[in-house]
């Protein structure tokens, strides 16, 4: 069921009745839908991102600090939250986490590209000219677009606007100084097999964050289903019973 978070231009699928118990941020080009199972029984609102499903893109490219604020804003006023956050909605519970402690009762992440562990592939050599071209003015935007799509990820292929310019705002973001401001406990589900969030990732992050668990997943990937979506489960109804 399509639920507003209070009076605020927030949207997502309501699980359960009020007063909310656990709020869900799932992964870029997703949906709330990714969270039916996990949170099914639970009173949970998995929201749609501003800029997916339902919901309208924000008005400027934000970053994921500026989607943290304006989540804080909409849940000001509520007891404390268990947050669950799925890769890029990971990096939004992160910052949520670390820039508004008094929201978070528990922080819950999975599939969230924590750091750098190696380094950025270099990109090819006719992109990199186009761009070069592109910002002297030699060749016109409609060329350069042609050179994105042919190089860009499918992510980036599939943005447009001004949610490709949050992608790519957000790509070069790293987490670990908010990691280290955490204050709630943290559990880490995380896919051993992983490719876009990489299990050592999450492994650097835990000298970082003050209190958090590291629950690996033999065999997992990156996207919410299988073993993983079942250990995510597990991990909201813990610390639902803490």
């Amino acid at each position: 069921m399509l639920a507003s978070l209070g009076s605020s231009g927030w949207v997502g699928e309501k699980f359960g009745s009020e007063p909310l118990r656990v709020v869900a941020l799932h992964g870029w080009g997703r949906t709330g839908h990714d969270f039916s199972q996990v949170l099914s029984g639970h009173d949970a609102l998995a929201l749609h991102l501003p800029g997916f499903g339902s919901a309208s893109p924000p008005p400027v490219a934000w970053s994921s600090a500026e989607y943290a604020d304006a989540l804080a804003e909409a849940l000001e006023g509520r007891d404390p939250l268990v947050v669950v956050g799925h890769s890029f909605g990971g990096r939004i519970a992160l910052r949520l986490a670390a820039r508004h402690p008094r929201l978070v009762s528990h922080l819950i992440l999975t599939g969230v590209p924590l750091t750098r562990v190696s380094a950025p592939p270099r990109q090819p050599v006719a992109f990199r000219v186009a761009k070069y071209l592109h910002a002297a003015k030699l060749i016109p935007e409609a060329t350069m677009e042609k050179y994105r799509r042919r190089f860009g990820s499918s992510d980036y292929r599939a943005a447009e606007g001004v949610m490709r310019d949050i992608l790519v705002r957000v790509i070069a973001e790293d987490y670990l100084e908010d990691a280290a401001r955490v204050t709630a406990p943290v559990t880490l589900v995380w896919g051993e097999a992983d490719v876009p969030a990489p299990l050592a990732a999450a492994e650097k992050s835990m000298d970082y964050f003050p209190h958090a668990t590291l629950r690996v997943v033999s065999g997992a990937g990156h996207l919410l289903e299988g073993n993983l979506e079942a250990e995510l489960t597990h991990a909201v109804t813990h610390a639902l019973g803490q």
